[in-house]
């Protein structure tokens, strides 16, 4: 089946490691020479009103994707082994309360 890019915006992308939903798809990327998708991008959100910044964007290669259906799309999909978001909130509030 043929999707364009307005399709997948719609549908909600799924973690089928964890059950986590990770967002939409804002953006595709292409490999020029082929013209074929090399990958879905979901863009980072921000946090508090984007005062602390923005999340990392998920880029979701083609074979990260289990299932493409009518509303969801299923991936397999491990967060870099810079800790996850923990760690990163972990980081803001220990800077942010540094003592100088």
């Amino acid at each position: 089946m043929i999707y364009g890019l307005t399709d997948l915006k719609q549908k909600e992308v799924i973690n089928i490691e964890n059950g986590e939903k990770l967002g939409f798809i804002d953006d595709i990327e292409f490999e020029a020479e082929s013209g074929t998708v090399a990958a879905l991008v979901i863009m980072g959100r921000s946090r508090m009103w984007g005062l602390l910044g923005k999340d990392e964007d998920i880029v979701l290669t083609v074979r990260d994707i289990e299932l493409i259906g009518r509303d969801t799309i299923l991936v397999r999909y491990s967060e870099a082994p810079s800790g996850g978001k923990n760690m990163r909130k972990k980081f803001i509030f220990e800077n942010f309360f540094e003592k100088k």
